[in-house]
């Protein structure tokens, strides 16, 4: 396998003002020294962005999740080898900074991820984000060994996929201060320096409170503070933390000794003020701080450095290196910084050490373990793929599925039945009611009827049956749709498809209601409203009928019906059919898997197999549709609807399409055994929970509301009817998957709401 020519990088950007767009950019410039094609994608935390480089060719905006998705886009596109990943808390959008997922959901290449924060501690929602990135990359990076033992200890990471590689440093000379302090205007001075932008976790304060007992040892003392304040800081409450700081400063007396430069400066400043300081100190109050661009710049530079005992510094100057104090302990911070300026020869020791161990960190060395660490996830990813191992998503988790939950459909409903829609989870009335939602409502309290759920209520049921009696217009010998809230309706003759749909709903109530009366009642409503199918024009309302008849077909007339119609689908199919498009119509539209499991589940019935066959070709085709590279289930978005011949658009998604596929896909497993099937099914329904192109989750698992779909930048946070019905129909066939199967289909959900 040749060496990887493209690599991009995703995390802040110089002129940025941060530690991770310093990080970012010194990592790529040094990568790109090796003859490397590189690429950064930048993330803005304001609309205006920043005057980046010709190296950043891609922005994401942190708070808009299209923004994620189409930075995804340009990746794949652009047949990058491998993206470097700069990760750390607060620098992405969405809780614990979710929007990632909808980036890294869609990659094509390997991802290795350089976390600079691993929490010991996670909230909820971090612990979650975080295990879903380490999932997504193929190697991690931590700067520090104990970033290793907390990946392993807290989040269970094998140690064969952590790498640690050191912050990478400039290669510099070991010089001393003395040129550079009377350059910079300190000659005479013994310095002490501390860089970084302002921010109250820093604790200059404490460094401050420690000078009056430093220069009662050594009277030419300077402290240095070089560094703005936090930009974030700043659009919060101004400059009032630099104020508070420079008030103490005068309460001490100490206004001769204490230096504050507003600046951000570039790398070639930096340096020259590093390498005119005596002693560098970093009093960080963040014990679970990973790692320090510039105590690594200091580090490498050979200075005597003082610092808190964080867990970067820990590592770092241990052995002699440099001397650690406690947090916010400004008398042992005075103590040591006056020893080592009254030590010259402690101090010299010191620096020589702390030069001669850093020589490992420089960018050109970094630079070549990171190329070894792509390299080894290149490799990674074609050895998956030669081995066939790489699975969807969905079945690489381990818990259960979730506990069926009616509450929200419960709320959905009145006396007359189910609500069409809903303002966020409030039924919606302006909207009333429809046959399509009440025929899926009575399919799922006939699904519900099996081992191992509990029922609906029975009044519930009723409302579902008495709505679709009295849909049934017998002087027009169709099922009318649209019903107003003043239960008025809307029309003398619904669509095609509300027909079938309700067919298909009698048809299973007659062989699985509980009650023997109504199985009567949907028997006899069954055979009435039958008959006009044969007129009908749509390939979906064929489908829906053939459902129905799947469950219910005791007549020769049914039979004669079954038969029609499954032979104008399969017209269709030999008709429309080409290499590229197996289809059954020039376009695709809604419920369209619902075709192929009309085609199988009515071959299997019939014995015929070229019904069978022609289901599961036709359904074949579609999957891989409606499956990402990465292995995400994306199914056809409302977008495409019209379209003749064409690849799908992506959005909107629909959870209607989510349960029409699994049911498919199950259909398609029993028809032949193949397991790929499953985990087709089981790819989809991982779209409920949080698997899909925007790593959002549209169910919440203590109710069992289900968002309305897929935005191309947010979820629909509407949830309605349909979607409902649809989530918890899906739930039910997994569940009784898991029960018929004996084992449980490996479905987790990898961020379900409670809300």
């Amino acid at each position: 396998m040749s060496p990887a020519k493209r690599i991009a990088f995703i995390g802040n950007s110089l002129p940025r003002r941060c530690g991770i767009a310093t990080f970012t950019t010194d990592l790529q410039q040094a990568i790109a020294s090796s003859d490397v094609n590189t690429s950064i994608v930048a993330m803005n935390d304001h609309a205006d962005g920043y005057d980046y480089p010709f190296s950043v060719h891609c922005q994401i905006s942190d708070q808009r999740l299209e923004s994620y998705a189409h930075a995804a886009d340009f990746l794949n596109e652009g047949r990058f080898d491998v993206v470097s990943l700069q990760h750390e808390f607060g620098i992405f959008g969405g809780e614990a900074g979710s929007h990632l997922m909808a980036l890294l959901s869609r990659l094509t290449m390997p991802v290795v991820t350089t976390l600079h924060t691993v929490l010991a501690e996670p909230n909820a929602a971090q612990r979650d984000v975080m295990e879903r990135i380490v999932d997504a990359s193929a190697r991690i990076v931590v700067m520090a060994e104990k970033g290793r033992d907390l990946l392993r200890a807290v989040y269970r990471l094998p140690a064969d996929k952590i790498e640690v590689i050191a912050h990478g440093i400039p290669e510099f000379a070991f010089v001393e201060p003395d040129e550079a302090k009377e350059r910079l205007g300190f000659g005479g001075r013994s310095v002490i320096l501390t860089f970084g932008l302002l921010s109250p976790n820093k604790g200059i304060e404490v460094m401050i409170d420690a000078m009056p007992s430093i220069l009662r040892r050594r009277p030419d003392a300077i402290y240095v503070v070089l560094g703005a304040t936090h930009p974030h800081l700043v659009r919060e409450r101004g400059e009032s933390y630099r104020e508070s700081l420079m008030s103490r400063v005068r309460e001490l007396g100490v206004e001769d000794h204490v230096v504050f430069l507003d600046q951000f400066v570039d790398q070639a400043t930096l340096l020259g003020f590093i390498s005119m300081c005596d002693v560098y100190v970093t009093p960080y109050l963040n014990e679970a701080q990973m790692t320090s661009g510039t105590l690594s710049y200091s580090f490498g530079l050979g200075k005597a450095v003082v610092s808190t005992p964080y867990w970067h510094a820990r590592e770092l100057l241990a052995d002699g290196r440099g001397i650690l104090v406690p947090f916010g302990d400004a008398v042992a911070i005075g103590n040591e910084i006056a020893g080592l300026l009254t030590d010259a020869p402690r101090r010299q020791d010191m620096r020589l050490r702390a030069y001669a161990s850093s020589r490992s960190m420089t960018w050109e060395r970094t630079a070549k373990r990171y190329l070894a660490a792509f390299e080894t996830a290149r490799r990674g990813r074609v050895l998956n793929a030669v081995a066939g191992s790489s699975q969807p998503r969905a079945l690489m988790a381990t818990a259960p599925p979730p506990e069926m939950q009616t509450g929200h459909l419960l709320s959905m409903c009145d006396d007359t039945g189910l609500f069409q829609h809903a303002v966020h989870s409030v039924p919606d009335r302006s909207h009333g009611y429809c046959v399509d939602d009440n025929a899926r409502a009575l399919l799922l309290a006939s699904a519900l009827n099996g081992t191992g759920e509990s029922r609906l209520p029975e009044t519930l049921t009723t409302r579902f049956t008495s709505f679709v009696q009295h849909a049934w217009n017998p002087d027009r010998r169709r099922f009318r749709n649209f019903m107003s809230f003043e239960r008025r309706w809307l029309e003398e003759a619904g669509s095609e498809d509300s027909h079938g749909r309700s067919l298909w709903a009698l048809g299973v109530c007659a062989r699985d209601d509980a009650s023997a009366p109504r199985r009567q009642w949907a028997a006899a409503l069954f055979a009435e409203a039958l008959p006009i199918i044969e007129r009908f024009s749509s390939p979906r309302a064929w489908a829906f009928a053939l459902l129905g008849l799947d469950a219910h077909c005791t007549t020769v007339v049914a039979a004669s019906v079954r038969t029609l119609l499954a032979d104008r689908l399969l017209g269709l199919l030999a008709t429309v059919e080409t290499p590229g498009w197996i289809w059954f119509e020039d376009g695709l539209s809604y419920d369209n898997a619902r075709l192929p499991q009309a085609m199988i589940a009515t071959g299997l019935a019939m014995k015929v197999p070229a019904y069978v066959e022609a289901g599961l070709r036709s359904l074949r085709w579609l999957t891989h549709l409606q499956t990402t590279p990465t292995g995400l289930f994306r199914p056809v978005g409302s977008e495409s609807f019209g379209d003749r011949r064409s690849p799908p658009k992506v959005f909107d998604q629909q959870p209607l399409e989510a349960t029409a596929t699994i049911s498919a896909c199950l259909a398609a497993w029993r028809a032949d055994g193949d397991p790929q099937w499953r985990n087709d099914a089981a790819c989809a329904f991982a779209w409920f929970l949080g698997d899909n192109d925007l790593s959002v989750p549209l169910v919440d698992l203590d109710t069992g509301a289900c968002r309305d779909g897929l935005h191309r930048d947010r979820p629909n946070e509407n949830r309605g009817g349909e979607s409902v019905v649809s989530y918890l129909l899906s739930l039910a066939e997994i569940r009784q998957l898991a029960r018929v199967s004996g084992d449980r289909p490996k479905l987790a959900p990898l961020r379900a709401l409670h809300a």
